[in-house]
């Protein structure tokens, strides 16, 4: 491990908990791209489940939620 990052390790350990998730999942990210595999958090899965879930009970945003979302975001 080079000096550099052996720092930032050393300094994040003082952050406040949002910054290290932060850390954490750009982490998570350059790992997967490293190995072509993406592994989920456990707040991810519980996200896609809970999604799947709604989608099972038929519970679906309506055209004019979806097209809120976009032109809000630019999409």
């Amino acid at each position: 491990m080079n000096a550099q990052l052996r720092n930032i390790l050393k300094n994040a350990e003082s952050w406040p908990e949002d910054d290290q998730q932060e850390l954490i999942a750009f982490a998570r990210e350059i790992e997967a791209r490293r190995k072509g595999v993406y592994v989920l958090d456990e707040d991810e899965r519980a996200a896609i489940e809970e999604g799947l879930a709604q989608a099972g009970r038929g519970e679906f945003a309506t055209d004019e939620e979806v097209a809120a979302l976009f032109k809000r975001y630019g999409a």
